[in-house]
């Protein structure tokens, strides 16, 4: 299908573009950007008057739920959720069940998500075997088989010696490192930031330290080893200092942060609003606006939605025994845009923070718009009006903190390879 996007305001960070020109698309590519293209006909000619034409989104961290917790969610309809949301490209981080340690597993889910056919998804396998901390995976199997990256996901390795050998063998194979820095005795039993709040609430706190001596150690033997290394979802101030010390002293290291951790903090919690109760924990108002700083610096580069969708039930309780985890992927676009209408970034860092900064990381070709590449594109209205409503989220998990939120961009259109797979 030969497919024409015109009238649009087309802003692709990768290349600087910020102009009003038309998008020619031709069997799933971009044949052209501009004015217009002689002897192009379109079998179809998407109007984007007053709105804006971007890559895909690419999302560094969503968790799909399949393999292993169908019951919960689907590759199916998180990708529709996904493309609803403007992401085309998206990252699953190990922890399914049964665990990414194997090539059968990739292939799995890689199958999967072909038959969804709305987004590329890509894999990140497991550092250790079944996540324990004690023994390698193979990882050299699971890049031949397609993870784009390796991580021990939510579960700390507490062998130092074991994390330094880890850095070594994927330094070898020049896989990047994903961490989720935590020290597992720091954050123990707790849920909740530990400050003013979590001490009237009376629940077990998660102290700074719990992150910031994870990424200090993280830090040295990343120095050490020579591993490329990429922090997931910081939380706190002193974590923004340290990743950006380590990037001024030329270490391959990068960072990205949750799109809800830039908006909340452990005051929204409330009175036991268990929809906030997430790890890392929401901290201080100073961390969440050293994180929006740590933006505008570019220490942070990507703003994931670090999806996680749960069940009703999965909230239900006493908020230290609910699940920690909000549901995402409608969210991102929103939330990111929201930093640009309250002044905090400008729309050129928004989109790229959500495009080529996340490609780059992931090392993909995606998340930019030229000649010849994939036709993976969002468009967005920046002039709709919405309150968001998690009970008519697409995806299965409405579990979200940001009922009632005003937001005033919203994707009408998302192609994934020159396909229409979401309309408005």
């Amino acid at each position: 299908m030969k497919l024409q996007i015109s009238n649009g305001r087309v802003i692709d960070p990768a290349s600087t573009l910020d102009s009003h020109l038309d998008i020619f698309i031709d069997d799933g590519k971009i044949v052209a950007i501009s004015e217009n293209h002689e002897g192009f006909v379109a079998d179809q000619t998407i109007d984007a008057t007053g709105l804006i034409v971007c890559p895909g989104l690419v999302d560094l961290c969503a968790r799909l739920r399949e393999p292993g917790q169908e019951h919960t969610a689907t590759i199916d309809s998180e990708t529709r959720a996904a493309v609803k949301g403007g992401i085309t490209s998206l990252c699953v981080p190990p922890n399914t069940a049964p665990i990414i340690d194997s090539p059968a597993v990739v292939e799995l889910i890689e199958d999967r998500a072909k038959k969804a056919g709305r987004t590329m998804v890509y894999t990140i396998g497991a550092l250790t075997q079944k996540l324990e901390g004690e023994l390698l995976s193979e990882m050299m199997a699971l890049k031949e088989a397609g993870c784009i990256g390796i991580s021990n996901g939510l579960s700390p390795i507490k062998n130092s010696l074991v994390l330094r050998r880890a850095m070594e063998y994927a330094a070898t194979l020049d896989f990047t490192l994903f961490i989720n820095a935590a020290d597992p005795w720091l954050q123990s039993q707790g849920c909740i930031h530990e400050g003013t709040v979590s001490a009237r609430l009376g629940l077990g706190g998660i102290p700074e330290a719990a992150e910031t001596i994870a990424v200090s150690r993280d830090l040295l033997l990343i120095e050490q080893t020579g591993v490329r290394a990429h922090f997931h979802n910081l939380s706190t101030a002193k974590a923004v200092d340290m990743i950006q010390d380590a990037q001024r002293r030329g270490l391959s290291v990068t960072a990205d942060v949750s799109a809800h951790h830039l908006h909340l903090s452990e005051h929204d919690i409330g009175n036991y609003d268990s929809l906030s109760h997430v790890i890392p924990p929401l901290r201080s108002t100073r961390d969440r606006d050293q994180l929006q700083q740590g933006l505008r610096d570019g220490v942070i580069g990507a703003i994931c939605s670090n999806h996680q969708p749960l069940d009703n039930d999965a909230k239900q309780g006493p908020f230290a025994q609910t699940k920690p985890g909000i549901s995402g992927l409608e969210t991102l676009l929103p939330l990111t845009m929201k930093l640009v209408d309250d002044g905090e970034i400008s729309l050129k860092q928004a989109i790229a923070n959500l495009t080529c900064n996340p490609a780059e990381i992931l090392n993909i070709d995606a998340g930019h718009l030229s000649v010849g590449s994939a036709a993976d594109i969002c468009i967005i209205n920046p002039n709709a009006h919405n309150e968001c409503q998690p009970q008519h989220f697409i995806s299965a998990g409405k579990n979200s903190p940001f009922a009632g939120w005003l937001f005033n961009h919203e994707v009408s259109h998302t192609l994934f390879n020159g396909k229409l797979v979401y309309q408005k």
